[in-house]
């Protein structure tokens, strides 16, 4: 049995290069109009063992603001690591209730990644809401190209 875990977490260390695994790119992080905010998790479900999508977070981030399309795991002495994001469209989920003006979004992270970091003796600090984080802030609008809206055509207009 400890053969086959090692050779699971072995080809998964090594398959991690070529898999789908979220990588922390700075294009998977939103540019702001101003300051960044940081939300950390209202709610961790650590639970490899079930299967794919039992390792997630659930955040509450305020309506007006837009979050990165990725969320980040940094563990001391570890690289971070980052996980989707989904947008949940209900104001609770999970026994986790959004506060008034806020909604709901669940960052998951590869099982994999966390079989891995289990197996290293760092479940205690995986299970540490200020090791999860996911940043939100206004959204700088895409600026429109200007053929798309007809102008400056050198038409002399």
């Amino acid at each position: 049995m400890a053969l086959s875990l090692i050779g699971i977490l072995g080809f998964s260390y090594f398959s991690r290069k070529r898999s789908r695994i979220p990588v922390c790119q700075p294009s998977k992080f939103i540019a702001t109009k101003g300051q960044k905010y940081y939300a950390y998790p209202e709610k961790i479900v650590i639970q490899p063992w079930r299967g794919q999508h039992h390792v997630y977070a659930i955040f509450a981030v305020p309506n007006q603001y837009k979050t990165d399309y990725v969320m980040q795991v940094t563990l001391p002495d570890n690289d971070t690591d980052c996980g989707t994001i989904h947008n949940i469209y209900s104001p609770d989920s999970e026994g986790i209730q959004a506060p008034p003006g806020h909604y709901l979004v669940k960052g998951y992270l590869n099982t994999r990644i966390a079989l891995l970091l289990i197996a290293q003796g760092k479940a205690d600090e995986l299970q540490q809401p200020t090791n999860w984080k996911l940043g939100y802030g206004e959204k700088i609008p895409k600026k429109r190209k200007k053929a798309a809206l007809g102008i400056d055509w050198g038409l002399g207009r």
